[in-house]
């Protein structure tokens, strides 16, 4: 007769299966990993996965609203940490960029695949929401106090998209190797800040 688990232990399994996902997920794409695989992997009979989710794409929903919780968590600390409105601009940048590099795989599954089913899971909805609110936070703030001017929306996705960029660019090897990843970075984010108005020409 199988033992009885504890919560404990239920939140251990799913994090070891999550973090088992992540990978394979993220080195595979999600339709090339099985539910057999993932159990494999664990070293537990095929069916024990289904006691802690319901199929892959369950799964796949909690691994991505894990990340987007980390992600922002960490944005949110940033623009906490720092005082002046540019400054909390310029710590969710590298907060962001940081986030990427530390955890490559969480990043690739979270912006980098879509989820048709998305809106069936709750949690993974909620994060998704919690981590674009990151993304416009510090221009919503920004535009409040006369700094900026235009859409809030669109200005933070414009800062996103730059940013996201790069990022990608440097995590695939694309870069060209004479080029210092951090300096071309912060020279396009300068480019495009000012640009937007966020830094004066003297602010790098």
């Amino acid at each position: 007769m199988p033992r009885t688990l504890s919560d404990n232990d239920v939140a251990d399994f799913r994090d070891r299966l999550c973090e088992t996902a992540q990978r394979l997920f993220a080195e595979h794409g999600p339709d090339a990993v099985t539910m057999r695989q993932l159990a494999a992997e664990l070293g537990v009979s095929p069916m024990t996965p289904y006691r802690y989710f319901r199929d892959k794409d369950d799964i796949l929903a909690a691994v991505r609203a894990n990340g987007f919780e980390r992600f922002a968590a960490a944005l949110e600390a940033a623009y906490d940490a720092a005082d002046d409105l540019r400054d909390k601009a310029a710590a969710v940048g590298e907060a962001y960029a940081r986030f990427a590099f530390d955890n490559p795989q969480a990043y690739r599954l979270m912006f980098d695949l879509t989820q048709p089913n998305e809106n069936d899971y709750p949690e993974l909805v909620r994060a998704s929401a919690r981590a674009r609110a990151t993304l416009t936070r510090h221009v919503e703030a920004l535009i409040e106090a006369g700094v900026l001017k235009g859409d809030p929306v669109l200005c933070a996705h414009i800062l996103w998209a730059s940013l996201h960029g790069a990022i990608v660019l440097q995590l695939t090897g694309k870069l060209d190797p004479a080029i210092d990843p951090d300096r071309f970075r912060h020279a396009l984010m300068s480019a495009v800040g000012r640009g937007l108005g966020l830094f004066s020409p003297d602010r790098p």
